[in-house]
């Protein structure tokens, strides 16, 4: 029966059924819902007004039905709003990038939603001008819009301009402007249809960007030569295969830009030499089905992170910048099992890298000259660790942040010869916060396997493990992406609130290497669902909650997750979190047109060539497993604009629910009518989101 803690004031939305069938290889698609994805749905993604009269009306009465079922908290709401706003640092300004004369920083003003982008002169001794130069201010640009997102902002080598990129329907179609820092005016833009990558030409002239197609799909790379009048921009390079992105990056050196197609196991790196890219870009390896390389530059060698040759934890090579070949490639730092290696940093005279082993983070540094190694790591049970991006190559001095679960992030300079750091800042809590009376537990959950799978866990000090607290149970597990255990200041509302949090490292991730990930991958799948499932049954076993008590929230990726598990195993969660879930995953996969799709089918598999990949998918996907279960309350959260989980996905997903499983749930939806994959933007607004969840998670808990 329905949950008696939820009582609409009005009743549900009852979507109409329209009988719909598609073709996947030799298999025909049932859907009575299809009629909720516009038929202009590329239109909508950048004119969300075009969407059709009866879809609107239908997602605004899910929208009103949301409402009214969590009406009785909304003072809970405002009250979660203020105190997640009391923790936010309002004049918060970012550690200084010193490139040259000048240092740069983002910076926020009191009582502002997004940030300005700013300089100091820098004086001798390394020291700073007080001064501050504003020279974009996020604020202005987004007066006048629903929505907007300020993706790139990067100065020129000889600091006389500045390009950006803004979204203001949040589709991930970027417009790209270039204004002269002197006079504050715009010379160039909007140049539309772009990704968020912008790399400046090393003389300053060009800005090179990438051009998105008709399906999203970042395709092109082009060379805006800003100061040339009435010339096309220049095409560099187009990928051809659909199932292939296209990326922008610069190496350390600023010597190289690097253009890298890739799906989710399979890259290829172009070389563009910036002082002269007339010479055109060279290919380092041809792709490879399963083999990933991303390259760096330091003197006279390219450096290579890569999984080739079996390196399945990836490992670092490098080769001369002369010949740089594949063949040429050599071993610099050999692959470890179970020891990921994630990312690499290059300095004139050392090598820094980011790995994790057990889900625990470290940096080690390298001394090319000596081939001395230096370990960064902390003692805590669950932290979370990262190189931090600074502009200076020549240079002794690197940069990390850190935090864990219970402590705000702090950001060092790290000397890598003298070995001593330098803290530059520690977050502020303006609200106040006792690290100290929390307590932060990494524990390892029996598998179904016999794996042991790594769960991070925060509750507030004195628990007692009688099963009586509620617990929220977070988790991802695809493309290799491992939650960290990082510090969240709004989620200290639930903990203090007597909640427990609890991180599920789960397979699909790579918190115990890259074999955690490839475990969960296409015909694996299903092994993810089954260690989310087989974490909250060790921790209701271990007496940190109940059945029944256990909250499931996942994104995107984790909203298939606890898509999944809600079928599985409805009986253990007292509700379910569902942020822009890819839950439709059979009709999503089926169809080519879609923006992620070609890329996505290495992860997932492709059912329209592939008949077992087909039966996988179907056996699994949230959306076509849907029965007259005792489902938990279910809320389901939408972008309208959203390029990755189109907004139809959850909007199916709920009404199929409802009709199917009538006498459970409720199953309330929210789709945000001005916002893509990431919600309403900027700092203040969308806590207002994340308020609506946890007011959910508290009603569902029976804390309200």
């Amino acid at each position: 029966m329905s949950s008696s803690l939820f009582t609409p004031l009005k009743p549900a939305p009852k979507a109409k059924r329209v009988p719909h069938e598609t073709v996947c290889g030799a298999h025909r698609i049932l859907d009575d819902y299809a009629w909720l994805r516009a038929d202009n749905w590329r239109d909508v993604m950048v004119k969300p007004d075009s969407l059709a009269t009866e879809i609107k009306d239908y997602l605004l009465a899910e929208n009103a039905y949301c409402d009214s079922a969590l009406d009785d908290t909304s003072v809970l709401q405002e009250t979660l709003v203020k105190e997640m706003r009391a923790r936010i640092c309002e004049d918060d300004t970012d550690v200084p990038m010193e490139d040259g004369a000048y240092a740069y920083f983002f910076s926020y003003e009191k009582g502002n939603e997004h940030p300005c982008y700013a300089r100091r002169k820098t004086l001798s001794g390394g020291k700073l001008d007080q001064s501050i130069e504003i020279l974009l201010d996020g604020n202005k640009l987004a007066a006048k819009c629903a929505y907007f997102d300020l993706g790139t902002v990067i100065h020129s080598p000889d600091h006389h301009y500045l390009a950006y990129a803004i979204d203001i329907q949040g589709s991930e179609y970027y417009d790209i402007y270039i204004q002269d820092i002197r006079t504050g005016k715009t010379v160039s833009g909007p140049i539309a249809s772009a990704s968020p990558d912008i790399i400046w030409g090393a003389k300053s002239e060009a800005i090179f960007w990438i051009w998105r197609d008709k399906n999203n799909r970042p395709k092109e790379v082009r060379q805006h030569d800003f100061r040339a009048q009435n010339t096309e921009d220049r095409l560099l390079y187009h990928e051809e295969d659909e199932g292939f992105f296209l990326s922008l990056s610069q190496t350390s050196d600023r010597q190289y830009i690097l253009i890298e197609a890739s799906d989710h196991s399979t890259s290829e790196v172009r070389v563009l030499y910036a002082q002269a890219p007339e010479k055109g870009i060279h290919l380092l390896a041809p792709r490879k089905t399963g083999v990933e390389y991303h390259i760096d530059h330091a003197g006279d060698y390219f450096y290579i992170l890569t999984n080739s040759d079996g390196a399945e934890d990836f490992k670092i090579m490098r080769a001369p910048d002369e010949t740089p070949m594949h063949p040429n490639w050599q071993e610099l730092v050999p692959a470890k099992a179970g020891v990921r290696r994630l990312e690499q940093r290059l300095f004139k005279s050392h090598l820094v890298w980011l790995e994790r082993c057990d889900a625990l983070p470290r940096i080690i540094i390298r001394h090319l000259p000596s081939g001395k190694e230096t370990t960064i790591s902390f003692s805590g049970q669950a932290y979370a660790l990262g190189l931090e991006h600074l502009l200076d190559f020549d240079t002794k001095r690197m940069r990390f942040c850190t935090s864990s679960m219970a402590e705000p992030e702090t950001v060092y300079d790290y000397d890598m010869d003298s070995h001593v750091r330098t803290l530059r800042k520690t977050q502020h809590i303006p609200a106040g916060h006792d690290a100290s009376a929390y307590q932060v537990h990494r524990i390892m959950a029996p598998a179904h396997d016999g794996e042991e799978i790594p769960v991070s866990l925060i509750y507030k000090k004195g628990l007692k493990r009688d099963g009586a607290a509620p617990l929220l149970l977070y988790g991802y597990g695809a493309y290799g992406i491992t939650i960290p255990a990082s510090f969240s200041p709004k989620r200290l509302s639930l903990l203090d609130r007597g909640f427990v949090y609890a991180i599920a490292h789960i397979r699909g991730g790579e918190a115990k290497g890259h074999v955690w990930y490839t475990a969960a991958t296409g015909a694996g799948k299903p092994k993810t669902f089954q260690d989310f499932i087989d974490v909250a049954d060790h921790l209701i076993d271990q007496g940190y909650t109940a059945k029944g008590k256990v909250i499931a929230m996942g994104g995107s990726a984790g909203g298939l997750l606890v898509g999944a598990v809600m079928n599985i195993a409805p009986e253990l969660f007292g509700g379910v979190i569902a942020a822009v879930p890819f839950v439709d995953v059979l009709n999503t996969m089926s169809d080519e047109t879609l923006p992620l799709t070609p890329p996505e089918w290495p992860e997932w598999g492709n059912p329209i060539e592939d008949e077992a990949a087909f039966a996988t998918i179907k056996s699994y996907s949230p959306y076509d497993n849907i029965s007259d279960l005792a489902y938990p309350p279910l809320l389901a959260t939408a972008g309208l604009t959203d390029p990755r989980v189109t907004y139809w996905e959850p909007a199916k997903w709920v009404a199929k629910l409802r009709a199917m499983a009538p006498d459970t749930g409720p199953f309330l939806l929210k789709t945000e009518m001005q916002a893509g994959h990431g919600g309403a933007t900027g700092r203040f607004e969308g806590l207002k989101t994340t308020a609506l969840e946890y007011a959910f998670a508290i009603k569902a808990a029976g804390l309200f």
